[in-house]
C-alpha cells in the first residue's frame, strides 16, 4: 500500500518537482516521494520520472547516493563539459571492445565532463570516414545524455542543445582518420604525431 506526501517534500536535498541526473538512465524529474510498507518496514520512494524513455523508477531514498543520482551540473560544470567538446579527440590504441567498455562506463558514469569526453572522441564531421555501428551507438548514447542535461540546465529545447554540442565540436581542432587519411584532407598536417601518442 503507497500513500502519496505532499508535493512540497525534500529528502537529502532533492525535491519533487526537481530534475535530478540518475547515472544509468540520464534526465528525470521526481515527481513524488511515495511511502511503502515492505515486509512491515516503511520505506520511503523518490517516484522519478523519465520523459523521453516514458519509464518511471522508484528508489528508495537511502539509496541515492549508492546509485549516484545527482542534482543538474552548475553552469560552469555544464561550460567545463563544452569546453571539453573543442579538444583533441584522445582515441587510445587500444581494441575497440575495451575503449567500448570505457566508453560505456563513462556514459553510464552520470559525470557531464567524462560524457562530454565520449562525444568529442567519438564525433565524426562529414569530412571522416564513416563510423562502425557500434561506435554510432555510443556517439549517439552520449549526445543523448549531454544534451537532455544541457536542455535541463540551459532551459532549452532538446534539439537546440544538440545544435550546441554540434557547434562546440565543430570549434575543436580538424579531427583525421588513423593516419591513412591524412592526405585526403586539406590539412596542415603539424599536430598527427602528437595525436597518436
Amino acid at each position: 500500500m503507497s500513500t502519496k506526501k505532499p508535493s512540497t517534500n525534500v529528502r537529502q536535498g532533492f525535491k519533487t518537482g526537481e530534475h535530478i541526473v540518475y547515472p544509468s538512465h540520464g534526465v528525470g524529474r521526481i515527481t513524488s516521494i511515495e511511502e511503502q510498507e515492505v515486509a512491515g518496514f516503511k520505506l520511503e520512494l523518490f517516484v522519478i520520472h523519465f520523459e523521453k524513455d516514458k519509464m518511471t523508477l522508484r528508489v528508495p531514498v537511502p539509496k541515492i547516493a549508492s546509485v549516484g543520482m545527482r542534482k543538474l551540473s552548475e553552469p560552469a560544470v555544464m561550460k567545463k563539459a563544452l569546453e571539453t567538446l573543442k579538444g583533441r579527440a584522445r582515441v587510445k590504441r587500444t581494441m575497440w571492445s575495451r575503449r567500448a567498455q570505457e566508453y560505456e562506463a563513462k556514459i553510464n558514469s552520470g559525470d557531464i565532463v567524462a560524457i562530454s569526453e565520449v562525444v568529442r572522441d567519438l564525433y565524426r564531421s562529414d569530412a571522416q570516414p564513416e563510423q562502425s555501428y557500434s561506435e554510432r551507438q555510443l556517439y549517439e548514447a552520449a549526445l543523448d545524455r549531454m544534451a537532455r542535461e544541457l536542455a535541463a540546465v540551459e532551459n532549452l529545447t532538446e534539439t537546440e542543445a544538440i545544435k550546441s554540442i554540434e557547434a562546440n565540436l565543430q570549434k575543436g581542432p580538424r579531427r583525421l582518420g588513423k593516419g591513412e587519411e591524412a592526405e585526403a584532407e586539406d590539412v596542415e598536417d603539424t599536430d598527427t604525431e602528437e595525436a597518436a601518442a
